[in-house]
C-alpha cells in the first residue's frame, strides 16, 4: 500500500513546515528531507542512513591510526615510535589519512554548514563545519608552509603540533550520532509500516463466471465482488453480500473480540477474517480506504509541530550566534592571556566550544517525542491528527460529551418485558411483539427483532398488519388481534389502563422507551426500550473525574429526563439536554471563553461544529465522516478509555519533551564553559574537541533514548 506522488512529497522531520517536490537538505537545520508519507516501497538503499553509516565507516578506519598514534604516543615507551612522530613526515602521513575523513565523510556537514551561512539560517552544522574547517585548515596551512620551507622559525626536522586527528575523529564521531540518530528515527516509522502490512498484496476476485481468481490489490475496483477465505486478510473496506463470519478487528479498533458479520454488515481492509467464508463487495479502495486514512493521519502527525517547538525555534534561532561569539571570544582570551603555545590553545579551545554547543540535541527534543508519541497512539487505536491537539490535550480540563454514539452504544436495544398476566411467558410476548414489528421500519422495532433472533425465538406470522402513525402497530398473530405502541394508542382502542401507566413511569424516568401490547382489548404488558451505556463508559468518566481532574458534562439533544437518567448511572453531575447544532457549538465558545480549556467528543454530523471549536475535537472512529474530519483526535475503537489512554500519552508526552529539553539545555549550559577553558586555571582541566565531539553525540544519544521510552 503507499499514495501515490504528489508535490511537495518531502519534508524536513524538524521542521515539517518546509515542503519540496525531491529529495534535497533542509535551509533551517540541513537535515535529509524524507518523504511525508512512508511506503512499503520505498527503496532502502535511497535513505540518508545507509550514506551516514558507508561514510561512517570510512571515517572510522582511517581515523582510528590517526586516535591510536597520537595517543598511544603518550603511553607507548618506544623511541622509534616518538622519533617518528616528531618528523615532519608524520604530519604528510596524517594529512595522507585526514584528508578524505574530512573532505569526503565530512562533506555533507560541509556542504550544510555552506548552505546555512548562504541564507543566514544558522545551524548544528554551521558549528561542525566551522570547527572541523578551522582544525583542518591551520593544519593544512603550517604543513604547507613547513614543507615550502616558509617557516624559518621552526627547528629543521621537527614536527610542528597540527590537529588532523581531532578534525578526523570529530568528523567520525559526528557521523556515528548521525547513524544512531537516523536509525532511530526510522524506528518511529514501525508503527506506519505495521499499518501498511495489515493489508494484505492480493485478493481474491469472483468473476460473472464465478470463478475465483487471484489479482494484485492495486487491480481491485470499486464494486468488485471477492471472496474472503477463512483465517485471509480483508483487502479493501465493503460489505458483506454472502456468507458469515467472525473478523477480528482489534488491528483497527482495539477491540479483542471478533465481531460477528452477516449480509449487509460492512468489514474493513486490513482487518482478519476467522473461520468462515463469505463474500464482500469493494466500496472503498486505494487512498480512500480507513487504513489508508489511518496511515495519512499518523505520518501528517508525525511532521506536524507541537507548539512548544516555537520556543526551542526562538532559542535556536539566538544559540547559533552566540556560540560562534563565544567561541570567537574565547580564541581571543587564549591568545592573549592564555599559556604557550598560545596559538594551539587558542584553536583548541575555539573548536571545542563549537563542536560541544552543536544544537542537534535541542532541535531533536520535540519532534523525536511527537513522533514516537503518535507512532504510539496509532497502536492503542488513537490517531492523533497534529501535535498541537498532542500537547493541548495535556492542558484541557474540562470535556464536554455528547450522548448517543459516545457515552452509549447508539442504538436502542430491548431492556425489559413487564408483563401484567400470569397467562403468558417472557418469550411468547418477545414472539408476539417480534411478529408485528417485523413489518415495521421504525428504530424501535430492530430492537425487539434483534432481541428475538438473540434467543433463537421462533417469530410467527402477522396479518391483518396496519401501522397507526404516531401511536404504533396492530395486526393478527395466532388469532389474537394485537396492539403494540403507546398509551395513545391503547388509549383510542378503548383498552383499559389499569396501572400499566404508573408502572412504566419508572422505567421512563430511567431514559426508556415504553411499548404498550394489548391482545384482543385487554392490556398484556410492555416492552422498554433505551440506548445501552457501552461497557467502559462508567469507568472512564471515573478516572476522567476522579483520578485525572477533568470537569465532564453531557451536552445532548436528547431530552432532559433520558440525559439525567443516563448521567446519573455513569456519575455525570453536569448535565445540558434539548441542545440543537448550533447551540453545542455555542456552548464550547461560552465555556472558552470563561477561560476554559475544552475537549469536545461526540461522533455525529451535529457534533462538528464544535468538535471543530474546541481546543481538542475528539470523535469516536465509529462516527460519521464528518465528525472524524473535524475532530483533531479520532478513537476508532469508539470506547472512551480511549479518551483515558489519550489523556496519559499527551501527559507523558509533554513530559518526556520537557525532560528531553531539560537534557540539551542543561548539557549546554554545562559543556560550553568547560569547552571554553573554565576549569583550566583552578583544576589544570582541558576538554579537547575529540572528548567534546563525544559529548556532542552523546546529548543527541540521550535524548533520542529517552523520546523512545514513550514506545
Amino acid at each position: 500500500m503507499s499514495f501515490p506522488s504528489t508535490p511537495h512529497d518531502y519534508t524536513c522531520p524538524m521542521h515539517p513546515q518546509i515542503h519540496a517536490d525531491k529529495p534535497g537538505n533542509c535551509p533551517i537545520c540541513g537535515m535529509a528531507l524524507e518523504r511525508r508519507v512512508i511506503s512499503l516501497e520505498d527503496a532502502p538503499e535511497d535513505t540518508e542512513y545507509l550514506d551516514m553509516r558507508r561514510r561512517f565507516w570510512v571515517a572510522t578506519l582511517l581515523s582510528l591510526p590517526l586516535l591510536l598514534l597520537n595517543m598511544g604516543g603518550h603511553f607507548i615507551p618506544s623511541i622509534t615510535l616518538h622519533t617518528w612522530m616528531q618528523d615532519p613526515l608524520f604530519n604528510i602521513f596524517q594529512l595522507i589519512l585526514a584528508t578524505p575523513v574530512v573532505l569526503w565523510c565530512g562533506f555533507p556537514f560541509f556542504e550544510r554548514a555552506w548552505s546555512s551561512l548562504k541564507t543566514l539560517q544558522l545551524n548544528m552544522f554551521t558549528l561542525i563545519g566551522m570547527g572541523v574547517g578551522v582544525a583542518y585548515g591551520y593544519s593544512l596551512i603550517l604543513t604547507f608552509l613547513q614543507q615550502t620551507n616558509q617557516l624559518g622559525w621552526v627547528p629543521a626536522g621537527m614536527a610542528l603540533d597540527v590537529y588532523y586527528e581531532p578534525a578526523a575523529v570529530i568528523t567520525a564521531l559526528v557521523l556515528l550520532g548521525q547513524v544512531i540518530e537516523l536509525q532511530a528515527r526510522s524506528r518511529t516509522g514501525l508503527a506506519i509500516r505495521h499499518l501498511l502490512q495489515l493489508a494484505p498484496p492480493t485478493a481474491w476476485l469472483l468473476e460473472k463466471n464465478k470463478q475465483e481468481r487471484e489479482i494484485p490489490l492495486s487491480e481491485v475496483h470499486k464494486g468488485d465482488h471477492l471472496r474472503i477465505r477463512p483465517g485471509g486478510k480483508i483487502p479493501v473496506d465493503g460489505i458483506v453480500l454472502e456468507g458469515s463470519s467472525a473478523v477480528n478487528q482489534s488491528m483497527i479498533t482495539g477491540e479483542p473480540i471478533p465481531v460477528s458479520k452477516s449480509p449487509g454488515d460492512s468489514v474493513i481492509s486490513g482487518t482478519v477474517n476467522t473461520t468462515g467464508s463469505f463474500i464482500m463487495e469493494a466500496q472503498k479502495i486505494g487512498n480512500d480506504t480507513l487504513l489508508s486514512q489511518i496511515v495519512h493521519l499518523v505520518s501528517q502527525a508525525q511532521r506536524s509541530r507541537a507548539p512548544i517547538q516555537k520556543i526551542v525555534d526562538q532559542v535556536s534561532a539566538i544559540f547559533v550566534p552566540t556560540i560562534i561569539f563565544i567561541a570567537l571570544t574565547t580564541a581571543l582570551i587564549w591568545f592573549i592571556w592564555g599559556p604557550e603555545p598560545k596559538i594551539a590553545y587558542a584553536l583548541l579551545t575555539s573548536v571545542s566550544v563549537l563542536i560541544i554547543a552543536c544544537p542537534c540535541a535541542l532541535g531533536l527534543a520535540t519532534p523525536m517525542s511527537i513522533m514516537v508519541a503518535t507512532g504510539r497512539g496509532a497502536r492503542e487505536g488513537i490517531l492523533i491528527k497534529d501535535a498541537q491537539a498532542l500537547e493541548g490535550f495535556a492542558h484541557i480540563d474540562t470535556i464536554v460529551v455528547d450522548k448517543t454514539g459516545t457515552l452509549t452504544q447508539g442504538k436502542p436495544a430491548l431492556q425489559e418485558i413487564i408483563l401484567v398476566t400470569d397467562e403468558m411467558d417472557l418469550n411468547t410476548f418477545l414472539e408476539i411483539a417480534a411478529s408485528l414489528e417485523k413489518g415495521s421500519e421504525h428504530p424501535l422495532s430492530k430492537a425487539i427483532l434483534q432481541a428475538a433472533e438473540d434467543k433463537n425465538l421462533p417469530i410467527p406470522e402477522c396479518l391483518s398488519f396496519l401501522s397507526i402513525t404516531g401511536m404504533g402497530v396492530q395486526g393478527i398473530v395466532n388469532g389474537q388481534k394485537i396492539l403494540l405502541g403507546n398509551l395513545e394508542l391503547l388509549r383510542s382502542q378503548g383498552v383499559p389502563l389499569k396501572n400499566l401507566e404508573q408502572r412504566a413511569q419508572i422505567y421512563r424516568e430511567r431514559g426508556h422507551t415504553i411499548l404498550f401490547m394489548a391482545i384482543n382489548g385487554e392490556p398484556a404488558g410492555f416492552l422498554t426500550v433505551a440506548d445501552t451505556i457501552k461497557p467502559t463508559t462508567k469507568e472512564a468518566i471515573r478516572i476522567l473525574q476522579k483520578g485525572l481532574g477533568i470537569t465532564i458534562i453531557m451536552l445532548t439533544g436528547d431530552n432532559k429526563t433520558t440525559a439525567q437518567a443516563i448521567a446519573q448511572e455513569i456519575g455525570i453531575t453536569q448535565v445540558v439536554a434539548d441542545v440543537p447544532p448550533s447551540e453545542k457549538y455555542d456552548f464550547v465558545r461560552g465555556l472558552q471563553g470563561k477561560e476554559y480549556k475544552v475537549a469536545m467528543v461526540g461522533d455525529g454530523i451535529n457534533d462538528a461544529p464544535a468538535l471543530s471549536q474546541a481546543e481538542v475535537g475528539i470523535a469516536m472512529g465509529t462516527g460519521t465522516d464528518i465528525a472524524l474530519e473535524s475532530a483533531d483526535m479520532i478513537i476508532l475503537s469508539g470506547d472512551l478509555m480511549g479518551i483515558v489512554k489519550a489523556r496519559t500519552l499527551s501527559q507523558a508526552t509533554m513530559t518526556n519533551i520537557r525532560q528531553n529539553l531539560l537534557l540539551a539545555f542543561g548539557y549546554n549550559a554545562i559543556a560550553v564553559p568547560i569547552a571554553a577553558g573554565i576549569l583550566y586555571p583552578g583544576f589544570g582541566i582541558f576538554l579537547s574537541p575529540i572528548i567534546a565531539s563525544a559529548a556532542m553525540s552523546f546529548s543527541s544519544v540521550s535524548v533520542i533514548a529517552n523520546a523512545l521510552r514513550l514506545r
